[in-house]
């Protein structure tokens, strides 16, 4: 694959009959699983801090959100590469996937894409029944955005919109309800994923202009870095809303200054990201776009020091 990690397990470990579903999975590409993932330990922290403990009921809730975040991530993509085969057959960086490239039918496509939900639904079950609904709901984002870029220059709000679902899942199943601090986490989690996507989309800007593809990296063209400023903003801004409005009625000093720390290490990051950014050059965007997996773990690394202290 075109944009997969070089020397990735799916090419050195799995089976040779398994590698293309794997393939259309992007299990050689893990980026995207952390950064499903993450929302939903931002939710899941920021609930355990304002409880005050890390308890075996938030350990099970980590663990299923990273496993239903693998199987959910691998359904999506698998949905995005039924409804985009035609497109991702036109595009340089993207023909070599599953299905253009003839390694999986349709209807093998199809199959694998329930099996992985089905599994993902499993794992729901075993959480609280507002977070049942909240998974089930999530669905009509997944469906939708395939189709975003056919009708809105903004497709990366709608993958914002499905990607941070987890912040409130991942806090109803914590807590058993929702409020103004997952609201918060998760459109904060927006603007970030606004930040990161049009970013990624810029390594497609050429083809995507040929075909008719929109996207916010050919909307803001040389004009994304301005744009990405404000995303950072809105989104450091928003996560810093967030924890305040969930942690300072009951955390300790330190532990609000820990959680608020380590958002504005978070924003450095992103500050950073926007001074390494060249958009004309698709290898430092895919470069820059993978950075993002840490910029998102900073704060849940700093939640979980205030967890300790």
């Amino acid at each position: 694959m075109a944009d997969a990690v070089k020397g990735n397990w799916v090419d050195r470990f799995a089976p040779r009959m398994a590698r293309p579903y794997l393939r259309l999975s992007r299990a050689d590409r893990p980026i995207g699983t952390w950064l499903l993932l993450i929302p939903c330990y931002w939710g899941l922290g920021t609930a355990a801090v304002m409880d005050g403990a890390f308890t075996p009921h938030h350990l099970w809730l980590a663990i299923g959100c990273a496993i239903g975040a693998w199987l959910m991530r691998g359904a999506g993509c698998t949905w995005n590469d039924i409804t985009d085969r035609t497109i991702d057959g036109a595009v340089e960086r993207t023909r070599s996937r599953p299905i253009p490239s003839g390694q999986v039918t349709v209807t093998g496509a199809v199959v694998w894409m329930v099996v992985q939900a089905l599994i993902a639904f499993l794992i729901l079950l075993t959480f609280n029944g507002t977070a049942i609904a909240l998974g089930i709901a999530s669905l009509a984002l997944v469906c939708i955005y395939p189709f975003a870029k056919r009708f809105t220059w903004w497709p990366q709000a709608f993958l914002g919109l499905a990607f941070n679902w987890g912040a409130l899942l991942a806090w109803a199943a914590a807590t058993g309800s929702l409020g103004w601090p997952p609201v918060f986490l998760y459109a904060a989690g927006i603007a970030w994923t606004l930040f990161y996507d049009t970013i990624y989309a810029h390594q497609d800007t050429d083809d995507d202009a040929l075909i008719g593809v929109k996207s916010t990296a050919r909307l803001f063209g040389d004009d994304t870095a301005r744009w990405l400023k404000w995303f950072m903003i809105a989104s450091v801004v928003l996560l810093t809303i967030g924890l305040i409005l969930a942690l300072a009625p009951g955390a300790n000093a330190l532990q609000l200054v820990l959680a608020l720390g380590g958002v504005w290490v978070f924003g450095w990051h992103l500050a950073w990201q926007i001074r390494q950014l060249h958009i004309d050059d698709p290898q430092n965007c895919l470069r820059v776009f993978r950075s993002n997996r840490n910029a998102g773990l900073i704060p849940v690394l700093f939640l979980a020091l205030a967890l300790v202290l």
